[in-house]
C-alpha cells in the first residue's frame, strides 16, 4: 500500500484571520497617506472593523444560523479584554455615519488620533491572536493640512 503524506492546508478560519489582519494593516497605511481628514477617518475606522472581525473569525464559538451582527456588540463576549475598545469604536462608528451623511466634519487632529487608536487596537488584537505586530504606522501620520 502506498502511503501519501500531504501537508494539511491552513484552515479557512486561519486564512481568513490572516487576510483580515493584512487588510487591517493595508487600511492603516492607506489612512496614514490619505490627504483629506475625512478619508483618513473612514479608512482608519474600516481598519478597526477588520481587526475586530479577525478576532471574531478566530473564535471557535460559532452559533449556527446566527446572522450578521454588530461586530462591536459581539466583540466583548469573545474577547472581554477588548470590551472598552468595542465601546470606543461603537462611538466612532456613529461619528463615521454622521460623516458619511455630511452631518459633521472631521478635523485633522481627530482623524490622526483615530489612526493612532486603531494602531493600539491592532497591537492588542495581534496579542490576543498570538501574532507579531510588525512596524509602527504612526510615524507616517502627518497633518493633512485641512482643519
Amino acid at each position: 500500500m502506498r502511503s501519501s503524506v500531504h501537508p494539511t492546508p491552513p484552515t479557512p478560519v486561519a486564512g481568513t484571520v490572516l487576510e483580515l489582519i493584512d487588510r487591517t494593516r493595508t487600511g492603516l497605511l492607506q489612512a496614514c497617506h490619505a490627504d483629506a481628514a475625512d478619508e483618513r477617518y473612514r479608512l482608519a475606522h474600516l481598519a478597526a472593523l477588520r481587526a475586530a472581525a479577525a478576532v471574531l473569525a478566530a473564535d471557535a464559538r460559532r452559533t449556527p444560523g446566527s446572522g450578521p451582527r454588530n461586530v462591536w456588540a459581539v466583540l466583548p463576549a469573545v474577547a472581554p479584554e477588548l470590551a472598552e475598545w468595542a465601546q470606543f469604536f461603537e462611538g466612532t462608528a456613529r461619528r463615521r455615519g454622521q460623516l458619511d451623511r455630511g452631518v459633521v466634519v472631521v478635523l485633522t487632529r481627530e482623524a490622526d488620533d483615530l489612526v493612532r487608536q486603531v494602531e493600539i487596537f491592532l497591537e492588542l488584537v495581534l496579542a490576543h491572536l498570538g501574532l507579531p505586530m510588525g512596524e509602527s504606522f504612526t510615524a507616517c501620520v502627518a497633518p493633512t493640512g485641512h482643519a
